[in-house]
């Protein structure tokens, strides 16, 4: 190995490591010297194995860096960002992420659903604030990317949201349905 990587990944901003960035960040030639190695850091107590071929310093890791880097691309969303804006009501302890993929995973004690948006909408980062480690989508994507997928969702305060955010972040969908429904959660609102 040509250097350290425990000292480098120790003093990372990120709690979270990928196989793969390890790999890179260490300048290791040979993968299976560098899986050796990790695996001694793991029984030594000195990294934390959350999922294969996913690392931590140790067990209190960013549980959103950790969803982020399941698969790549991804980002936070939905109920995750919602219930944070007070825009969802329901307390849902399950960690929503927009993914190429559907699927769920449990780790840690900690569900994590991912929920598959075309590549165009998930690779657009309008919306989308970097958090220094992982990716977070506003309030607005976040309630946007609901309604691309469900078409019917209870919102509970949508007066939180930013109706020109909403309407500017809209034409990146490409779904004429949206605009309808974006338009009667605002009509509703209205009425009230």
């Amino acid at each position: 190995m040509k250097k350290n990587i425990l000292i480098d990944i120790l003093r990372s901003p990120s709690t979270v490591f990928t196989f793969k960035e390890i790999l890179i960040a260490s300048g290791e030639s040979n993968p299976a010297q560098l899986k050796r190695r990790l695996h001694y850091y793991v029984q030594k107590k000195q990294l934390h194995p959350i999922r294969r071929g996913i690392y931590a310093k140790d067990k209190n890791y960013n549980r959103f860096e950790f969803a982020t880097k399941i698969y790549t691309p991804s980002y936070i969303s939905f109920e995750t960002v919602l219930a944070q804006a007070g825009v969802v009501f329901q307390y849902n302890k399950t960690i929503f992420a927009a993914s190429y993929k559907n699927t769920e995973i449990t780790c840690d004690n900690q569900t994590y659903s991912f929920k598959k948006l075309k590549d165009e909408i998930l690779t657009n980062t309008a919306g989308i604030k970097n958090r220094g480690n992982y990716f977070f989508a506003s309030p607005e994507r976040a309630f946007l990317d609901i309604v691309y997928l469900n078409k019917e969702y209870h919102f509970d305060n949508i007066s939180l949201l930013d109706r020109e955010k909403i309407q500017s972040l809209l034409p990146l969908y490409h779904n004429k349905r949206m605009i309808k429904s974006v338009q009667q959660y605002f009509d509703a609102l209205n009425m009230e």
